[in-house]
């Protein structure tokens, strides 16, 4: 196990380095740079300086020598359009944790939430509460975030019917964050959960149909076990394994934010924050959070991967076959 760890992990290594290449050459195939845009107004001497001071005269194959070097001291340079040029990691640790909880209140939501609709509509299966929620799994797939959340501001926010609405509408918040509450999560969780939702309870759905169907859950019962038993013992083990393998990726797009999300309730996150940072040409920042995401999505398949061999001890990981 440790050895098929450790072989992962330089796998994720290599990986972050194929995207840091990719994502670094094209960023700078593209015309102009960080400070060549119009409402900068930099021309002339002040430019040059200016990219002579970051580095941006050199060319691309010695700017990305220095950016590993520096990378591999965690030193991911300072960002090219924040005031006062803080450096990129500073402001990923400002910025990640509205997005980290928000992301942490959605996954709680919508996985306990979906994985306890999911197996009702299982075993009651083609039942009503079965087609209740179907169709409200299809719905949360199938109308957009930013449309829900939309409505959601219409209802509770703007006209105010419940007395329910976001700071982040009404007014800025301080840069640690300190002036959201937990309630001013409610909003924006409720609208991020209901695709993740409406895809859990889906999936648990059908592996737990897939596995109540199985022989074995009929000889289990013939046995006189109970039914809290045999969903226990039986169905929830085996039903686990296709579920991690759907459900467990979803998490790292809950952790690195929602542009629509974020963008509509002014949550001052890390997918709004990436965005920005593409408009206005700002190179570490882009480079930061594409290897910050990079790495949450190979964390997460690690971890998929070695909850196998804890749900099913029968699987082992890394082993060839006839060994």
């Amino acid at each position: 196990m440790i050895g098929y760890i450790l072989r992962r992990l330089l796998s994720l290594a290599f990986v972050l380095f194929v995207v840091s290449v990719i994502v670094f050459v094209l960023m700078n195939l593209v015309p102009g740079g960080p400070f060549t845009l119009a409402e900068r107004g930099y021309s002339g001497a002040a430019l040059e300086n200016l990219e002579r001071k970051y580095g941006l005269d050199k060319p691309v194959h010695i700017r990305y020598l220095n950016y590993v070097t520096s990378a591999l001291q965690l030193d991911f340079g300072n960002s090219f359009s924040v005031a006062g040029n803080p450096p990129v990691t500073e402001l990923i640790a400002r910025i990640w944790p509205v997005t980290f909880q928000l992301g942490l209140y959605t996954i709680l939501v919508s996985f306990g939430l979906g994985i306890f609709l999911g197996i009702v509509a299982a075993y009651y299966h083609n039942g009503i509460i079965d087609n209740l929620v179907t169709f409200i799994a299809t719905a949360g797939i199938a109308v957009p975030n930013f449309i829900i959340a939309t409505w959601f501001l219409l209802i509770f926010g703007f006209q105010n019917g419940w007395g329910v609405e976001s700071k982040w509408i009404v007014g800025p918040i301080t840069a640690d964050g300190a002036a959201i509450l937990s309630w001013d999560y409610i909003l924006p969780v409720l609208t991020y959960a209901l695709a993740p939702l409406a895809l859990v309870s889906r999936y648990t759905r059908s592996s737990f149909t897939d596995v109540l169907k199985a022989d074995f859950i009929r000889t289990a019962r013939s046995k006189g076990l109970s039914e809290r038993m045999i969903l226990l013992r039986h169905v929830l083990r085996n039903a686990l394994i296709p579920m991690v393998t759907v459900l467990l990726p979803q998490i790292p797009n809950l952790l690195t934010g929602s542009l629509f999300i974020e963008v509509v309730y002014g949550v001052p996150g890390l997918g709004k924050f990436f965005v920005t940072s593409i408009f206005n040409r700002d190179y570490p920042m882009i480079m930061g959070l594409v290897l910050l995401i990079a790495l949450l999505w190979g964390l997460t398949y690690l971890i998929s991967d070695v909850l196998y061999t804890v749900i099913d001890p029968r699987i082992r990981l890394g082993e060839r076959q006839g060994a």
